[in-house]
């Protein structure tokens, strides 16, 4: 039997502190040019794909808030995402533009009373009870908006007008046009990532990583794990509800299958795509899923299987996502690889004897 010293290290896919932030720069920067590049009448379909893109990463980042840094695995979070779209529906004036800001606040908060009540039932739960009983209420909202007359029913509902955004009733914003509604995804975007970023590197941050490694270590050190499960699954809710305002306000009509759980299970699939416990990676198994989701279904009607394998092969080579790939090889570069002397004949050494 092999020793703890004898085994082989693992690989420390963590990344420098300057590679995150250059990597942040490059992505920004690659998403603010894009609509300057792409000026054409034809290149709106890829405005409009990209706008799509940053509202997944946006649901994605709200799941990952859960999965990665609380240990939460809900399959249930696409009713918060739904909730807030049908607000969104629900609350556009019927005739003319509507304040965009009280249409975003009255979103992302009926999305975040919903976790708020969702979670206080469900955190009660552990292990496959919670994944299990998250799925149970987020089919309850999808039943609630398919077999009522609640919003259309199942044939869904229209948004005629998009809402306009000032400051202060000053300069309205319009987001009729694809390039000024980029521009607010983005800000969305940009507004999401960096508010995950101080609260994970807040005291509140540092406790739900240390609940989803230990919780009965931190209860036992007198942390109230219930309340800041509860406010990282409120937290979740209201970013998962700053997305479904996004595309409601995107596509102008929702429907009940935005509620259903294949719409949560492509948001988890989109983080363990990108890596689990990385905002970075949240970012990138979005742009990876959507894109080649897209990009299958111009191939074959068949294109499911083509994401599937690629899943899986991604899963296979990178246990810890896409977001590993740097790390992965500078491990594997030439300059790393060459063996130390002296650990080479220490080694064999131990071998002659």
């Amino acid at each position: 039997m092999q020793s703890d010293s004898d085994m082989p290290p693992q690989q420390d896919v963590r990344r420098p502190a300057w590679l995150a932030a250059m990597g942040w720069i490059i992505a920004l920067a690659a998403l603010c040019a894009a609509p300057m590049l792409l000026t054409a009448e034809s290149d709106k379909y890829y405005i409009e794909l990209l706008s799509k893109v940053m509202i997944m990463a946006i649901f994605a980042l709200s799941l990952q808030l859960l999965i990665g840094y609380t240990g939460l695995v809900s399959l249930g979070h696409a009713a918060y995402f739904a909730m807030a779209a049908y607000a969104t529906a629900m609350l556009a004036p019927q005739s003319g533009a509507g304040n965009g800001w009280l249409l975003l606040l009255g979103a992302v908060g009926s999305a975040g009373a919903l976790a708020l009540v969702v979670g206080t039932l469900v955190l009660r739960t552990r292990g496959i009870y919670f994944i299990m009983v998250t799925l149970a209420f987020a089919q309850m909202v999808y039943f609630v908006f398919h077999d009522t007359k609640i919003a259309g029913g199942s044939d869904g509902t229209y948004i005629y007008f998009r809402p306009e955004f000032g400051l202060f009733s000053e300069l309205p914003l319009t987001v009729n046009d694809p390039v000024r509604f980029y521009w607010l995804v983005l800000a969305g975007l940009v507004v999401t990532v960096g508010l995950l970023a101080v609260l994970l590197r807040s005291r509140f941050g540092h406790a739900l990583v240390g609940i989803r490694h230990n919780e009965q270590r931190m209860r036992a050190a007198g942390f109230a794990t219930y309340r800041y499960q509860l406010g990282a699954f409120v937290a979740g809710g209201m970013l998962a509800g700053l997305a479904g305002f996004l595309y409601a306000i995107q596509f102008g009509f929702v429907n009940p299958e935005i509620a259903s759980w294949h719409q949560s299970g492509n948001a988890m699939l989109m983080v363990i795509l990108g890596g689990v416990g990385s905002l970075a990676g949240a970012v990138l198994g979005a742009f990876s899923f959507v894109l080649l989701a897209e990009w299958f279904s111009t191939l074959t009607k068949h294109w499911q299987l083509l994401m599937g394998g690629f899943i899986i092969i991604a899963v296979a080579l990178l246990p810890r996502g896409l977001v590993s790939v740097p790390a992965v090889l500078r491990h594997r570069s030439p300059r790393r690889a060459r063996r130390d002397p002296a650990a080479e004949s220490n080694t064999h050494s131990q071998e002659a004897a």
